[in-house]
């Protein structure tokens, strides 16, 4: 990982950088494509501030703390970033699985459909018809609950079918001649 450290209000020192870069190289194996680490050591009056920022792998994480001493400091925020890059891999690893499975449950969907239409089934269910009026046939309907009547129309002598529209009318239809 690539490690620049920048000190405000601090003497530069050699040990602070090589404990950075050392406790940031166990990043390397929780990023995929080498990042990019810019950490900022500062010290106002007696607080230790230790900002780091991560850039690679498609996201930018940033980690701050503040102490009494510079260690604990960035230990704390190495803490904190580890934690957030960690959530973020999670995050895309769960995108993945549920992208998979999605894919996956959309193929099988496809194919249970195609087993469905297979599968239809056809009732058969007989019926006698009596020739009747139009206006029988409407007082018959009144009478049973379903929503269709089938019936030989007196005056054409033609089967007809009468049934019982949402709007609570009735429908008839009939063989054109």
């Amino acid at each position: 990982m690539q490690t620049s450290v920048t000190f405000k209000n601090l003497d530069p020192s050699d040990h602070l950088k090589a404990y950075v870069s050392e406790k940031l190289d166990r990043f390397d194996k929780f990023l995929d494509n080498p990042a990019e680490a810019n950490v900022v050591l500062a010290v106002e009056k007696f607080r230790h501030i230790a900002e780091i920022n991560i850039a690679g792998d498609k996201l930018t994480i940033i980690g701050s703390e503040e102490t009494n001493d510079m260690y604990s400091a960035i230990d704390m925020a190495l803490d904190k970033l580890e934690k957030q890059i960690k959530k973020s891999k999670q995050k895309i690893r769960e995108r993945r699985l549920t992208a998979k499975n999605r894919n996956r449950s959309m193929l099988e969907e496809d194919d249970h459909l195609a087993d469905e239409d297979f599968e239809r089934q056809v009732k058969i269910r007989n019926i006698e018809y009596k020739p009747m009026d139009i206006e029988e046939a409407v007082l018959q309907m009144d009478l049973i609950e379903d929503n269709f009547l089938v019936f030989t129309n007196a005056r054409s002598d033609r089967i007809n079918v009468l049934y019982r529209r949402k709007d609570g009318h009735y429908g008839l239809i009939q063989p054109s001649s």
